[in-house]
């Protein structure tokens, strides 16, 4: 059995805050006592806190509010984030996404060929290893402290016989005003999962350990209901409500 005064300090405080939360001494929405007074009482660096507070956050015990402190987690709270979802038609005639934030993209986003795996050719019911234009973008927002992955998909039977079937067309969603002067009639679906991210995922969209993710996969339909492009989301899933609207 470890001893424990041989368990690293960041454990001990950790253990130490999650018995007092699970015996109701610190209860749901209650702030947990800040960084500096937990140093003090530990005899520790606020790092080693930090460490400490981050494994009760991965445990689902905790959650931490931007310029207010740590507090215990209340399956009610509401979360800081609500992000309505789906796609807008601005005045301008030009398409955007629902929640009306300013996104800032990170760099040009440039096509690239790929060959679609199974679970995406499904979803845009072509053969597995069809070749597709894909574009990866990183969206920022409020100086960074929003971000997103976007990813968009465009199979090349989409633009046979087009003029873009050499050259690439635009991602979306300005390429959604191309598809309909093609003559399409749009509508979209989405799926939504949560999963952990990948290290790489965690890194890009600044996630603290334990904290997951939402993949959003949606795809652009036709008035046939043919696939013709999917588009990949992945958004931090802390602090966040998506939100729909459901037409029956």
């Amino acid at each position: 059995m470890e001893r424990a005064d041989k368990k690293p300090k960041y454990r001990v405080i950790a253990e130490f805050l999650r018995e007092r939360i699970l015996d109701g001494t610190y209860v749901a929405g209650q702030a947990l006592p800040s960084e500096e007074v937990l140093a003090k009482e530990f005899g520790v660096t606020r790092p080693t806190v930090r460490q400490g507070i981050s494994e009760l956050r991965a445990a689902g015990l905790v959650e931490a509010s931007m310029g207010r402190g740590t507090f215990v987690r209340s399956p009610h709270a509401r979360p800081n984030i609500t992000r309505p979802r789906g796609v807008r038609r601005g005045h301008d005639g030009r398409y955007m996404e629902a929640d009306a934030i300013r996104w800032n993209i990170q760099g040009e986003p440039t096509a690239t060929r790929t060959d679609a795996p199974l679970a995406l050719a499904e979803l845009l019911r072509i053969p597995p290893g069809e070749p597709m234009f894909t574009y990866d973008e990183v969206h920022t927002a409020e100086h960074g402290r929003l971000r997103e992955t976007h990813r968009t998909y465009v199979p090349f039977s989409v633009l046979v016989g087009t003029e873009y079937e050499e050259a690439a067309p635009p991602p979306a969603p300005a390429l959604f005003p191309i598809l309909e002067a093609l003559g399409h009639e749009l509508h979209w679906v989405e799926h939504v999962r949560t999963r952990m991210p990948m290290p790489d995922e965690a890194t890009t969209l600044r996630l603290a350990e334990g904290v997951p993710l939402f993949q959003i996969l949606r795809v652009t339909l036709n008035q046939d209901e043919r696939p013709l492009v999917l588009e990949e989301f992945k958004i931090p899933g802390d602090d966040l409500e998506i939100t729909y609207t459901v037409s029956g």
